[in-house]
């Protein structure tokens, strides 16, 4: 297992390397010029779209804005947000969230324009089922000569879903279950087995009807929890942010060598986080109710914003008030024990400020999300 852990390792790091790096900023740069700055300019309708303003009950798709929001989130808060920004600052060091404030700005822009071509591109058949996503419009917005790229991206998403969007999440809803109230790791991927088969059955609409539910409560009460946190840490947050950013660009990361390190946590957690780019979130984007792509590209836009401008930022300073991420007891023991790493610095980082209900909130919220 240490071979095969140590080679997904090294891959993971090849594929992650400055190219991927510089080609996820760069087109996120590309697109926030293309546009003019979309992500500020229409942040406002954005929002008065997802509230429902300009819904149609009569308008093709399955799901309305909302629920293609929460759904999309569903994947993203919890499995990034939560878990994958320790992994980033124990990895990188509190600086990896300047990296990954700045790929979820840029990233704004992204989600726009590929979840605008999901709607523009879908099918609805004649049962009223809705098809979309990037495989297809790479084939109908490229051409037929593209469709070899459109069959290998739903073959990598399905392999992507089972990896990341998966064994993840629920290997990490298993380890904080197991860690902090003894539940056997078999009975959490059970339960959770069978909870989502429930769910998915039912189709797009279910998923859109149980994600719009639990979503948004979810998401407000980690929020609320972080926040009362913070409060509680006032005074500190001006030295926080200069640690941050000192992290980000000086000091001893530059002078060992790591700022590379740094930068690489900090995209890939982001990109991870938002998922701006990876092309799942157009597939659930693309069952909106609309019939106009544009405004459901709005709606996208907001999901980079939630999940790492808002959620993985009261994530990041709980981390760094804790200084979970630099106690050296803390690190050895994680070191003999991989569990002690992702979920468990979050939750050990909230239950220091509120003992006993901290753990409990991390650990519903990344079970449920």
């Amino acid at each position: 297992m240490d071979s095969v852990n140590q080679m997904l390792g090294e891959l993971a790091g090849l594929v992650w390397g400055p190219p991927l790096i510089v080609w996820c900023v760069g087109s996120g740069l590309y697109f926030l010029i293309l546009s003019r700055g979309v992500q500020v300019r229409y942040f406002a309708h954005a929002v008065q779209v997802v509230l429902g303003k300009f819904d149609n009950a009569d308008d093709p798709g399955a799901i309305n804005h909302f629920q293609a929001l929460s759904t999309a989130l569903s994947a993203t808060i919890g499995l990034g947000n939560i878990a994958g920004v320790a992994w980033a600052i124990t990895t990188g060091g509190p600086g990896a969230m300047v990296w990954m404030w700045l790929i979820g700005a840029i990233g704004m822009g992204t989600k726009f324009f590929t979840c605008t071509l999901a709607v523009k591109y879908r099918r609805i058949d004649e049962t009223g089922q809705v098809h979309g996503g990037p495989m297809y419009y790479i084939e109908q917005g490229l051409g037929k000569a593209w469709k070899p790229l459109a069959v290998a991206f739903a073959l990598f998403v399905m392999a992507a879903t089972f990896g990341g969007g998966n064994m993840f999440q629920s290997n990490q809803a298993a380890v904080a279950l197991d860690h902090y109230f003894g539940v056997p790791k078999w009975v959490s991927g059970l339960a959770l087995a069978v909870l989502v088969a429930l769910v998915i059955i039912g189709g797009i609409k279910r998923i859109g009807n149980v994600a719009s539910r639990i979503v948004p409560f979810m998401c407000l009460l980690y929020i609320a929890g972080a926040l009362v946190i913070i409060v509680m840490h006032i005074s500190m947050l001006p030295d926080l942010f200069v640690l941050i950013f000192k992290d980000a660009f000086t000091g001893q990361a530059v002078a060992g060598g790591a700022i590379g390190a740094v930068i690489q946590q900090g995209v890939r957690r982001g990109v991870f986080s938002n998922e701006a780019g990876l092309g799942s979130a157009p597939i659930a984007h693309a069952a909106a109710k609309t019939e106009e792509p544009i405004r459901e590209g709005f709606v996208a836009m907001l999901g980079p914003f939630i999940d790492t401008l808002v959620v993985c930022t009261m994530t990041a300073l709980v981390i760094t008030i804790s200084g979970i991420y630099a106690d050296g007891d803390f690190i050895a023991r994680a070191a003999e024990n991989s569990d002690l790493k992702g979920v468990i610095v979050t939750a050990e980082a909230f239950n220091q400020s509120i003992p006993g209900f901290g753990k409990f909130l991390v650990t519903a919220a990344v079970s449920l999300f």
